[in-house]
């Protein structure tokens, strides 16, 4: 019985410091998280969540996929490109413009006008660990739950490339052909990722740096073009990559 007694407060102190840790670290990491989408001043619904976004540097900027962002706006419904600020129904809209933008990493900084917000810091370019903890916190299925940001936490799986050789050439898209020019390396996270979490930061649960963006949609259609129904993994680009497109555009994170 009293070996018992010994494990269980052992267990105990080993688990709820690292409990307490992250759920300090998601409540910094909230304040910075926003939404990307569509604003229709005079449309039914005016607002059209597409993504999730965070912010970094001076507070006016704003991290997301790029497949995220909207390919066209209908000029005549007045449409504007919006980030989305807050949470439920105080959320706020922002006018957003394109200040940076990489096809290949599928990355995109968004510049946003008003009061600056709070900015999560970036780690350092070089590539976490296979098997250190992470969470990200985004809008899974946005469109559905609305604007309640929400925190999955997972590890690195494993790093990887791009692209995933095939048997068969008849099995390549050509977007796979493309990548195969230049395949660049990214996270496979042991966490699931929804639609709408695509431009989530991906942070470390100890101090909040981001180390990656989530991406649902760009990796996935690469690295699984020959299966016919994709898989539940997901992946996310390396901060490494967001640090060469800020450096790129002379932003400052």
């Amino acid at each position: 019985m009293i070996k018992i007694i010994i494990s269980i407060t052992i267990s105990l102190f080993i688990v709820f410091p690292v409990t307490a840790e992250l759920a300090d670290t998601v409540a910094k990491v909230k304040k910075s998280v926003v939404g990307i989408g569509i604003y229709t001043p005079t449309g039914r619904p005016q607002n059209i969540l597409r993504g999730s976004g965070f912010v970094i540097g001076n507070g006016r900027y704003v991290v997301t996929n790029d497949h995220v962002l909207p390919k066209e706006l209908d000029q005549k419904l007045l449409q504007q490109m919006a980030v989305f600020v807050g949470t439920g129904k105080t959320a706020k809209v922002r006018k957003a413009e394109i200040v940076g933008a990489s096809k290949k990493h599928d990355l995109a900084i968004l510049e946003i006008k008003g009061t600056p917000l709070p900015a999560l810091p970036l780690a350092d370019a070089k590539f976490m660990r296979e098997g250190e903890y992470i969470a990200f916190t985004g809008f899974p299925i946005g469109a559905v739950l609305g604007l309640y940001p929400v925190t999955h936490r997972g590890i690195i799986a494993a790093i990887t490339p791009t692209v995933t050789p095939v048997n068969d050439a008849k099995q390549l898209s050509i977007k796979m052909l493309k990548n195969l020019r230049n395949p660049f390396m990214v996270y496979q996270l042991d966490a699931t990722a929804y639609p709408g979490n695509s431009g989530s930061a991906m942070y470390d649960t100890k101090t909040g740096e981001v180390v990656g963006v989530i991406n649902k949609v760009f990796v996935q259609e690469s690295k699984e073009a020959v299966i016919s129904k994709p898989s539940g993994i997901t992946y996310s680009i390396p901060v490494k990559y967001l640090h060469q497109l800020l450096k790129k555009h002379n932003i400052k994170a």
